[in-house]
């Protein structure tokens, strides 16, 4: 009877996967390719996501997140490292054009489902200009970029503050707010991952739109800065917005956490090391001296460290307590480092999320809502479309 009942589980789980909107909010798409060349249509062996894997694990639309690393920053090389993330990001989509497709508004995403296409919504994790110039913003828009992190990854950019950095704006400048209220007024959306506590406070009381913690954890599971706490948590759900939650359980776990730090010698976070450097490099050099690490692997930390899928759940839980079910979202950060859970192999296993959800009782609805529900709700309400 209990494998009859098990069965029955696995089965729903299953069919709800594959027939709800799968939409996950942090995604490095293409770094592979920039590095190694290639194509993100063509099955790999290593890694955690390609599109014939995304499409066996039922995504059905993605934050196509381009990166822009710490590396490229001191001689100020983050504009050409973004506009070359850009340019390959939409050659890849147009070379991949019977499997994915580039969405600008919500509306793209339901149309390219509908012809059975993964949707990519073009998103920026680092920084295309220190500054913030709103030139650039609006070029940037223009070339279709519809999501962009507010702070410089784990670096302090000229206007906004960043989680793991020297904090030297308060949150953020004048200049900062300025940012804001154009990304408003252009339609794009805000993601909050990386950047400082403060930054975030005070960027959701000048944001007219609700604001994306794209690829995020929860401060009172693993007490590191780059994890939300629940005062802030409960007021980006009060503007209406989403954090999406990392599969790796770095974050979610401090046993885990601690292990890679003791392993690492270092937080995962720390750019300490790319500070220090006197001599700017030539982004030849930089391509060269970083390269090897994408795809990025997680941590190879024993199985009896890693987190289970219901453990993960269980931090997606606490949320959905303290802050209600349209609040929480996926948001992998696939192939930029997570540490997977025990059993998990990439972007394929993604049902195993839904058969723990289904497991703990969650009704479908709510399952949907976390799946790509909420994110679409917001996306949708950004863009205005």
């Amino acid at each position: 009877m209990a494998c009859t009942l098990a069965g029955q589980t696995a089965d729903h789980a299953r069919n709800l996967h594959f027939q709800s909107l799968v939409f996950d909010g942090h995604v490095h798409a293409i770094d592979r390719e920039l590095y190694h060349g290639g194509d993100i249509g063509t099955r790999k062996s290593d890694g955690m996501w390609d599109l014939p894997r995304a499409k066996e694990g039922g995504v059905k639309a993605l934050f196509f997140s381009t990166y822009v690393p710490e590396d490229y920053y001191p001689g100020r090389l983050e504009t050409r490292q973004a506009l070359r993330e850009i340019d390959l990001a939409l050659e890849q989509i147009a070379k991949n054009s019977s499997a994915i497709e580039l969405a600008l508004t919500a509306r793209d995403i339901e149309r390219i489902n509908q012809a059975g296409k993964i949707a990519a919504v073009l998103d920026l994790e680092g920084s295309f200009d220190l500054d913030g110039d709103l030139g650039l913003l609006r070029d940037f828009y223009k070339l279709g970029l519809r999501s962009y992190q507010l702070s410089a990854h784990n670096w302090d950019n000229n206007y906004a503050d960043s989680c793991c950095a020297q904090h030297k704006n308060h949150g953020l400048t004048e200049h900062g707010r300025a940012f804001i209220r154009e990304m408003n007024r252009l339609g794009m959306v805000i993601n909050v991952s990386h950047a400082s506590d403060e930054a975030i406070s005070q960027a959701l009381d000048i944001s007219t739109d609700p604001l994306v913690a794209t690829h995020h954890g929860l401060r009172s599971f693993n007490d590191i800065p780059r994890n939300m706490p629940d005062d802030l948590l409960k007021k980006l759900a009060a503007k209406g917005g989403v954090i999406g939650f990392q599969i790796g359980g770095d974050f979610h776990s401090r046993k885990l956490f601690e292990w890679r730090t003791a392993h690492a010698g270092k937080p995962f976070w720390d750019t300490g090391d790319i500070a220090k450097r006197e001599a700017a490099m030539p982004l030849p050099d930089i391509d060269r001296m970083i390269a090897p690490q994408f795809p990025m692997p997680g941590a190879d930390a024993p199985g009896d460290i890693r987190m289970t899928v219901d453990e993960w759940v269980g931090v997606v839980d606490r949320a959905i307590h303290l802050v209600g079910e349209d609040h929480v979202a996926l948001g992998t950060d696939f192939d930029g480092g997570p540490t997977l859970p025990r059993g998990f192999r990439d972007v394929r296993d993604l049902p195993l999320i839904t058969e723990s959800m289904v497991r703990r009782g969650y009704s479908d609805a709510r399952i949907r809502k976390f799946l790509g529900g909420n994110l679409l709700r917001v996306f949708a309400q950004v863009t205005r479309h």
